[in-house]
């Protein structure tokens, strides 16, 4: 019995997490300094080492692989962008480059790995965890486009963001007397242009997951509102859509009305996190070290309910998101 016990500590000492490794992949997003930083903190309180790794898989790839210390970390929690900074990896994709990355893990002594990211992130975290390399993603999109989760990562910072600069077109907008079409990002996903076009009180929103789009009603809108005298029409625009340039060009014949178009383009994942960004990323950071230590693997955090949570990362890349379907409808009776 002594034995088995002594067997089992054994096992214990050998499985414990002693480095783990932590990157940012794909696009950045405000509040991925908050949650490296809580990496390093959480897992340096629990006596593990931390690697920084640049430019995501692509830095790990050629080894840009760095010792991170808790004084690395100071004064940037405030900070937008990634401080490890990011890229993204076509190599990444193939197996003889997850093999790769994985023997580069084992190189350095990387027990675990945090990746920081969204699904094209968490798919070759996937795959370095069916490798042997125990893994844990954060969800870091501004696009708010990862199904297992109701937040990620700089979604908040970006949509205030717009949000700012959206008001300051409808002031200009309204000084003329035009109609704007402003262009949010999102890549293939509307929540920006959702959430901004409900706070800035938009005529019209625009997205990818809206597949009856008819811009001659659109045209007869705006002719409509002219008429009961208002002094200026709003559309947002999502990123999936775009073309807002030349929409705005066909809608200025088609009505008369001076129209102009705003891209806001990639202002909107820069800029000091917000606080719910630096708080609910901190969260997830030391999150992800805490699964790590109690030797989970391919998991992704995520916040549902209120409460922060943890999936299979197989369950995560397969579950499907769409667009709140009241919210929408909400925002066209507000827009009357």
């Amino acid at each position: 019995m002594a034995e088995d016990k002594k067997k089992a500590v054994l096992e214990e000492i050998e499985d414990r997490v002693r480095t783990i490794g932590v990157l940012t992949s794909g696009g950045d997003a405000p509040g991925m300094n908050a949650a490296i930083r809580a990496v390093v903190r959480t897992a340096l309180a629990n006596d593990i080492k931390v690697r920084g790794i640049r430019r995501g898989y692509h830095g790990l790839l050629k080894e840009e692989i760095i010792d991170l210390s808790a004084r690395d970390v100071s004064d940037t929690i405030q900070r937008g962008g990634t401080i490890l900074q990011t890229a993204r990896c076509q190599t990444m994709r193939t197996e003889e480059g997850q093999q790769k990355a994985a023997a580069i893990c084992k190189k350095y002594g990387i027990d675990g790995l945090v990746v920081i990211g969204g699904d094209g992130s968490f798919a070759g975290a996937q795959k370095l965890a069916n490798l042997g390399v125990r893994t844990i993603g954060l969800p870091g999109t501004i696009d708010l486009d990862i199904a297992c989760t109701d937040y990620t990562i700089g979604f908040d910072t970006a949509v205030n963001t717009a949000m700012e600069a959206i008001d300051k077109v409808r002031d200009t907008s309204t000084s003329h007397e035009r109609c704007s079409i402003i262009e949010v990002m999102g890549r293939d996903a509307g929540y920006l242009a959702l959430w901004c076009g409900i706070a800035n009180g938009a005529e019209r929103i625009l997205m990818p997951e809206e597949h009856d789009f008819d811009e001659q009603a659109l045209v007869e809108d705006i002719l409509e509102c002219k008429k009961r005298g208002k002094k200026n029409y709003i559309i947002i625009n999502a990123e999936g859509i775009g073309d807002s340039i030349n929409m705005a060009k066909r809608i200025e014949e088609a009505t008369g009305i001076e129209t102009r178009a705003t891209v806001l383009g990639h202002m909107q994942r820069g800029g000091s996190p917000t606080c719910k960004d630096r708080v609910y990323a901190s969260v997830m950071g030391a999150k992800a070290v805490e699964l790590l230590m109690q030797g989970k693997t391919n998991r992704v955090v995520g916040y549902r309910g209120g409460e922060f949570v943890d999936y299979d990362i197989n369950d995560a890349l397969s579950m499907k998101k769409q667009i709140p379907a009241h919210q929408y409808e909400i925002s066209k009776i507000l827009a009357l």
